[in-house]
């Protein structure tokens, strides 16, 4: 005996993931100070949740721009990255509880979107010297802050790859 199930509604998630042009608009809507940051995530691992829960921390939102297909490629990661196409990666992260939106960016580096939502608080991980930080000028510009946070877990989406492919 099979029963008919009614189809489900999307995930409340789904509504975290924003369109570019669309972002001012959602930002306004969010408790602050907000908090920015932005990478591939291309299979989310404990580094990346415990890094994201950290930066949320800071402020009371959390906006992460995920770097866009073509954009992953450029960074020479490889040939055959990303492994999760883009809005399958802005799922995942949109439906950890410490994201408040999810958004994307074609370019070279995350500066427009940082402009669009003019975050209070600008967070990369420990990689990253605090003056190398892409939107750090801006940031500081209209009285904002400019955070590293250093990793707790030395885990890598490249080197589980590399794992996985017995390397």
């Amino acid at each position: 005996m099979s029963q008919s199930i009614t189809p489900l509604p999307l995930p409340a998630f789904e509504r975290k993931i924003v369109a570019p042009q669309d972002l001012k608009t959602r930002v306004t809507k969010l408790p602050r100070p907000i908090v920015f940051t932005n990478g591939c995530f291309d299979i989310l691992h404990r580094g990346h949740v415990t890094y994201l829960a950290q930066a949320r921390a800071l402020g009371a939102s959390l906006i992460v721009a995920a770097n866009t297909d073509a954009s992953v490629k450029r960074l020479g990661k490889g040939d055959d990255r990303p492994l999760n196409k883009l809005y399958d990666r802005m799922a995942v992260l949109a439906s950890l509880e410490c994201v408040s939106l999810v958004t994307w960016f074609d370019e070279d580096t995350p500066l427009e979107r940082i402009l669009d939502c003019k975050p209070d608080i600008l967070v990369k991980g420990g990689d990253w010297a605090v003056d190398n930080i892409v939107g750090a000028p801006e940031v500081r510009g209209w009285g904002g802050k400019v955070v590293s946070i250093p990793f707790l877990h030395e885990t890598s989406t490249t080197a589980m790859v590399n794992k996985i492919r017995g390397g």
